[in-house]
């Protein structure tokens, strides 16, 4: 067993970690001025479009995307350290690369289920950079946990498909960019297979009866960096038949080809947004002090460093497992490994964030330090992409399989 990076690999991590240094955690803090200063706080301040023309001239560039056509066609174990880095700054560096979500998950049902003139229109601009796009699924209404309780309609309509629905947590749509929504809904409301009623259709952000609502806050953040998370009203809006993508019914099997690459890549995220946290856990306790010596020789900040660093390192094994089970047997063979993953690390990632918090004092939860911004991140990702519950449920009945 190897546990050594490749040669490619090893070289796209060193141009990554110069390029945090030397360009992305010196534009955190410009990002927040500019913001403030803009029209709209969802515009995008200028240092992003500079560190995105950056990046594109390092090659550092879609890096998502195992299909050599269109992306880097790296695999997801060469990928995976190259997140984890990128997720120590995860309101900047995913958006300079081109590897944020929810447009790497939009861009791979594109790539993977698009037909050529879908392709050409969206899939085209949005690795380019030019565009931002969002996916909704997930519903105020019932309970989106389960997918299957969606009541969007999409109903054809001779030529055209005619949505009606309303969505929330819609992340991306505020930002002026996203010009196009992958919406999923139901084709087939009564059909007898509850797994093939749903249907996915490209839906043009400036169609008529397509209304931004409001944005989502999350934990009192607007998320702004991520182009926020928006409430969407579908009242009649229609759209060419063209405009579906893959077939009607084919909207579950789309959304869980679409969810098992992004879980892992919220997970590798996660573990770089720990070993940030642990970077400023170490220092802060080197250069504070209290009750007569530094916090680095308190023994309660030793064991909470100590515990950090060896649970980010068996989360780090989980999820390279995890990455290379996904190139070798696929994603339904790393089905098991892909939800342990998400259980495991948002879950432990948030631990670790809380305990950076509490070491940094009042600090920890102000604007001075992005730790408070990490935990809401986090805590958010315990709910995204399924609940850990679903999860839970789900691998437990995997695993009682075996004994029935």
């Amino acid at each position: 067993m190897d546990f050594a990076f490749d040669a490619r690999t090893e070289e796209l991590r060193a141009r990554l970690l110069a390029f945090m240094d030397e360009h992305v955690y010196p534009a955190e803090a410009v990002a927040e001025e500019q913001r403030a200063a803009l029209a709209s706080p969802w515009d995008t301040p200028a240092v992003i479009e500079e560190l995105k023309a950056e990046a594109r001239r390092q090659g550092l560039w879609n890096l998502f995307l195992p299909d050599a056509e269109y992306g880097a066609g790296l695999t997801n174990l060469q990928y995976a350290p190259l997140a984890e880095i990128t997720g120590r700054s995860p309101h900047l560096a995913p958006t300079a690369t081109n590897c944020a979500a929810p447009d790497t998950g939009n861009m791979e049902v594109l790539a993977q289920f698009g037909d050529e003139r879908q392709r050409k229109q969206w899939l085209e601009p949005l690795l380019a950079g030019e565009i931002r796009s969002a996916f909704a699924m997930t519903e105020p209404e019932v309970a989106s946990s389960d997918a299957t309780n969606i009541t969007t309609h999409i109903e054809r309509d001779g030529d055209e498909y005619v949505v009606t629905g309303r969505k929330w947590y819609i992340s991306g749509a505020m930002n002026p960019d996203c010009r196009i929504f992958i919406v999923m809904g139901k084709t087939d409301p009564d059909g007898p297979d509850i797994r093939r009623q749903q249907s996915m259709v490209l839906v043009p952000r400036d169609t008529p009866g397509v209304t931004v609502t409001r944005a989502m806050q999350v934990f009192g953040y607007e998320d702004h960096s991520h182009g926020g998370h928006a409430e969407v009203v579908f009242d009649h809006a229609r759209v060419p038949a063209s405009n579906l993508i893959g077939e009607e019914g084919g909207g579950f099997a789309i959304a869980q080809a679409r969810l098992g690459p992004g879980r892992i890549h919220h997970c590798m995220r996660l573990i770089g947004m720990a070993e940030r946290a642990i970077d400023l856990m170490c220092r802060r306790a080197v250069s504070r002090t209290a009750f007569g010596k530094a916090l680095a020789q308190q023994g309660v900040v030793q064991n909470w460093i100590a515990d950090a660093r060896v649970t980010v390192e068996q989360l780090r094994l989980l999820v390279l497992k995890t990455a290379w089970l996904m190139d070798t047997v696929g994603n339904r063979g790393a089905h098991t490994e892909i939800q342990a993953i998400k259980i495991a690390t948002p879950r432990a990632v948030v631990g670790i964030l809380d305990r950076a918090i509490q070491l940094h004092g009042a600090g920890g939860v102000s604007q001075d330090f992005p730790l408070a911004e990490l935990y809401a991140s986090a805590r958010t990702l315990m709910l995204a992409d399924g609940p850990d519950e679903v999860h839970q449920r789900s691998l437990a009945r995997r695993e009682l399989k075996k004994y029935l």
